[in-house]
């Protein structure tokens, strides 16, 4: 199926001039979702990974059905303060600011082949933020994949060589 059709388009949310890419409608429909968590667990096979990292909320929503898909493990990134025991911290420079995400410190063993999973490519910063502290845990980030990428803003160029799996491509729209 063309995972496109289950992307709603929204111009002016969050304010005008953004068209926003609500992806709610994928987990609306099961088929979608299986879809979804099928293709990105097989690129997880294809890089050889052995753990799906995934921020909150949205990353969860792809992160942890393509981690089933390929039985491998998940973990969580999360806000500061979220987290019960002992956490890593990476903080990142926003367009207006800075902000801090947090995983747990013993859940990444070194060693580890880590695909850092999200709902949509902009910027890139988040997942910048992630593959700083997966790599200073001493693991290795062996690919990105996104349920949508926002192409114009040209983000992938941010992760090298490092192969970028996006389902579902916008080109200046």
């Amino acid at each position: 199926m063309d995972l496109k059709t289950r992307i709603a388009s929204i111009p002016g949310f969050p304010k005008e001039g953004i068209i926003f890419r609500d992806i709610t409608p994928i987990l609306a429909d099961p088929e979608a979702l299986a879809q979804t968590a099928t293709e990105i667990g097989n690129f997880a096979k294809e890089v050889n990974a052995d753990v799906i990292v995934a921020p909150e909320a949205r990353g969860f929503m792809f992160g942890i059905p393509a981690a089933m898909d390929a039985k491998i493990p998940f973990i969580p990134v999360r806000k500061p303060g979220k987290l019960p025991r002992r956490t890593i911290t990476e903080t990142y420079t926003l367009e207006y600011g800075e902000d801090s995400l947090q995983m747990h410190a013993e859940d990444l063993k070194p060693g580890s082949r880590v695909l850092i999973v999200d709902d949509l490519l902009a910027t890139g910063g988040t997942c910048e933020a992630i593959a700083s502290m997966v790599r200073k845990e001493g693991s290795e980030v062996v690919g990105f994949a996104f349920v949508v990428e926002l192409d114009d803003l040209k983000a992938r160029a941010k992760f090298g060589d490092t192969p970028v799996l996006s389902l579902v491509h916008y080109e200046g729209e």
